[in-house]
């Protein structure tokens, strides 16, 4: 297949690596193979003093040396732009050769991951048709001779007790295949090493272990278990029965008539086959992974329990750095469901979904939670090399961010990489959420060119007014008001939408240049000055905003659209519209993330409380008074009466709704960086009708803050547990204003 054109980054690896060949074996398109080879080594074992394998593949592999995997992690090397990107790894294995003989062998399984695993949706597509491993082992030994083991076309293939992996569809597993594999021919892949960068984003590993709460039989027959929580990753299971015995595990996130509900998964299976060896056998199926809740399992020998049963979370490893508990526990759920839902979706790349055949890096979805995210967990490295991919797409696209990155749907026919408001808008918020919760400068500087390339191109389709009211746009996507199969088809505006968010992207824009000490600050904020002018001069008539709807007076009021006077009457209606729909959602993924801020921060807090602790449909309470235990795609994906909403596109784990939680964090707790990486904390909590206590923490760059507030009568009492040493300004509710420098704090005051 064609690559896009484009420059491509310069890559870089340790020579070894650069020197060894990418290899394969020939197989069947769909299994898993063994590659290894076995040298003797050129000093005593014991004279080894350190052993590192640096190591990369197109597909997904899983390396051993002398017997022992090389590290915890599973499915490396991740996804990236694998055209200009392709991640190395680096391992310790000193040890593994510790206790080894005169030989040492190295071995990689090797399967189809992102690479060859037909995704996306619509049609399946790929990278290429051949996967391979590059590997090179580096041994020291203690008189200062190096010996290096590279991957080439000597190596031994075998086949492997895997016959087929699929990412969407799952893993065959038969242990009879175990002892003895057969033999294969291996060749080596022609492969442009300049796409090898190093590792940056954390690896994707087992995070824990779930056993399932309840196990019964359904009305078909069928065995069903419910883990109680819906995750990504796998079943491991032992087992023991006849030879040959065929288990079937099917996957789904929710029940439907009393059956696991596969309609959403759409042409994805999500069933492993495992086939007993007649010994005891303990299958784990690590080349692929699933979104689930519910499993269903079939051919299982005798009685099925517990005990037998685990499921595996998996995902990229990211350091918990926020927590948030109060007196309602409906709303602590909706953080846990948040928490839960970036878990399962921050794997490898921040993708949609993880259960159906999609499971992409959609733009408009981090860009809307980026800065939940950063609260919840530690994402600078994980965001920061997804941002990486974001540039190389971008380039190859003349300057157009895709709709998912890594952008496999350029190589579909269906697809034309439109320019869309919020997803497109992904270059410029993303950092913006990054420097905010971290004030990495020099990573600010990286992404610059990125958000410089896109309002070049906004700027391209602008009409002469001034407008970005041209082209195809997903608007306020799911609106909860727009038909189940028509997502864009929204209340506001898509052009009032759209020149909302360009302006906030070239006002981010205009600061980072002023930050960075770069001429084209005055290019920025004079075009952010004309999208303003024109968005009031074409779409603000008496202080009514076009389309009249909850999420144009959000974005207008929080992206600073509206002149002093103007943001009064705007705020008031926002309020009056919030108010006539019974404080119930009526805002898509464009206006859901700043609905509750707005209102707050003009005055109507009671308002924001209100629609958060609604809990008819459509709200965010509505979905945990239906059991949900990660956000839903549709503020309705379950209906009242238990069906599934429109099955085609209804996904149970689906962040974006849960950007509301940053609202929790930085206003009802109050929780905000007054500079870039909380080198100074602000602390302006916002209590409300219907919470009477907060705890909240968040692991800054520069230390744990802690906060608590209760409400009694008309008395607010206020904690704070800073960093030693960083600047903090406090706001009380009453108006307050204090400056402490770190420490542990209590104030007082009297509720207005």
């Amino acid at each position: 297949m064609p690559l896009p054109t484009g420059p491509l980054p310069v890559g870089s690896a340790p020579a070894t690596l650069l020197a060894a060949k990418m290899i394969t074996a020939d197989a069947n398109r769909a299994s898993v193979v063994v590659l290894t080879t076995t040298v003797p080594l050129e000093r005593p074992v014991a004279q080894v003093h350190r052993a590192q394998l640096f190591a990369s593949a197109h597909g997904v592999y899983e390396a051993q040396v002398n017997g022992d995997p090389v590290a915890d992690s599973v499915l490396a090397p991740g996804w990236n732009s694998y055209e200009w990107r392709l991640a190395w790894q680096e391992y310790d294995v000193t040890n593994l050769l510790a206790s080894g003989t005169s030989e040492v062998t190295l071995s990689a399984r090797l399967g189809n991951g992102w690479y060859r695993g037909d995704f996306g949706f619509w049609e399946p597509l790929n990278y290429g048709e051949e996967i391979g491993f590059l590997g090179a082992l580096e041994i020291e030994f203690a008189d200062g001779h190096r010996q290096v083991v590279t991957s080439d076309g000597d190596w031994t293939g075998w086949s492997s007790d895997t016959p087929s992996s699929s990412l969407y569809n799952g893993q065959r597993i038969d242990a009879r295949l175990r002892q003895a594999g057969q033999s294969l021919p291996v060749h080596v892949i022609e492969f442009d090493h300049g796409t090898l960068v190093p590792q940056t984003s954390p690896a994707v590993r087992r995070q824990e272990v779930l056993r399932p709460q309840r196990i019964w039989i359904s009305p078909a027959g069928h065995a069903l278990l419910d883990f109680g929580q819906n995750l990504v990753g796998w079943l491991r299971i032992t087992v023991s029965g006849p030879a040959g015995t065929e288990i079937t595990i099917r996957h789904a996130e929710a029940l439907e008539n009393e059956e696991l509900a596969t309609a959403p998964l759409r042409n994805a299976k999500a069933t492993d086959t495992f086939i007993l060896s007649g010994l005891v056998d303990t299958f784990e199926p690590t080349f692929t992974f699933h979104g689930f809740r519910y499993a269903e399992v079939t051919g299982w020998p005798g009685e099925l329990t517990a005990a037998s049963v685990e499921a595996v979370v998996v995902g990229s490893e990211l350091r918990p750095t926020g927590s948030f508990e109060c007196s309602d526990p409906r709303v602590n759920q909706l953080v846990h469901n948040s928490i839960w839902g970036q878990k399962g979706n921050f794997l490898s790349v921040p993708t949609d979904c993880p259960q159906r055949d999609e499971r992409l890096g959609w733009t408009g979805d981090i860009a809307v939670y980026a800065a939940t995210a950063a609260y919840q967990f530690d994402i600078a490295d994980f965001l920061h090399d997804w941002l990486l991919d974001v540039a190389v797409e971008q380039r190859a696209a003349a300057g157009v961010v895709p709709w998912v990155v890594p952008d496999l749907l350029k190589y579909q026919a269906k697809t034309e990489n439109h320019l869309a408001a919020v997803w497109a808008d992904a270059a410029v918020w993303v950092p913006e959420a990054l420097w905010r919760a971290y004030g990495n400068i020099e990573r600010l500087a990286e992404h610059y060119p990125a958000m410089v390339a896109h309002l070049e191109a906004v700027e391209r389709v602008l009409s002469p007014t001034g407008l970005w009211d041209t082209g195809f746009q997903f608007g306020d996507w799911l609106d909860p008001d727009a038909p189940p199969q028509d997502a864009a088809a929204a209340k506001a505006d898509s052009g009032v939408v759209a020149t909302a968010c360009v302006h906030r992207s070239a006002a981010f824009a205009a600061e980072v240049a002023r930050l960075l000490g770069n001429a084209q600050q005055a290019r920025w904020a004079s075009l952010a000055e004309r999208i303003k002018k024109a968005f009031n001069t074409h779409y603000v008539e008496a202080g009514i905003i076009r389309s009249d709807c909850a999420t144009v007076y959000a974005l207008a009021l929080q992206f600073g659209l509206l002149d002093e006077d103007e943001r009064g009457r705007a705020a008031l209606r926002l309020a009056q519209l919030v108010r006539e729909a019974g404080h119930l959602a009526t805002t898509g993924f464009a206006g859901t993330p700043f609905v509750t801020w707005a209102l707050s921060d003009n005055g109507y807090t009671a308002d924001a409380y209100r629609l958060l602790l609604q809990q008819e449909c459509p709200s965010w309470l509505y979905q945990v008074t239906m059991g949900a235990t990660t956000m839903w795609e549709r503020w309705d994906s379950v209906l009242p009466d238990g069906t599934l909403n429109d099955p085609i596109m209804t996904s149970l784990n689906h962040y974006a709704f849960g950007a509301v939680c940053d609202w929790l964090y930085k206003v009802v707790a109050g929780i905000q960086p007054g500079e870039p990486g909380y080198c100074r904390i602000l602390l302006k909590p916002t209590p409300g009708p219907g919470l009477d206590w907060v705890e909240a923490s968040y692991e800054s760059r520069v230390g744990r803050i802690n906060v608590d507030w209760r409400q009694v009568d008309d008395q607010f009492t206020f904690n704070a547990a800073l960093p030693a040493g960083v600047p903090a300004d406090i706001i009380l509710p009453d108006g307050t204003e204090l400056e402490v420098i770190g420490g542990t704090h209590t104030w007082t005051c009297a509720l207005r």
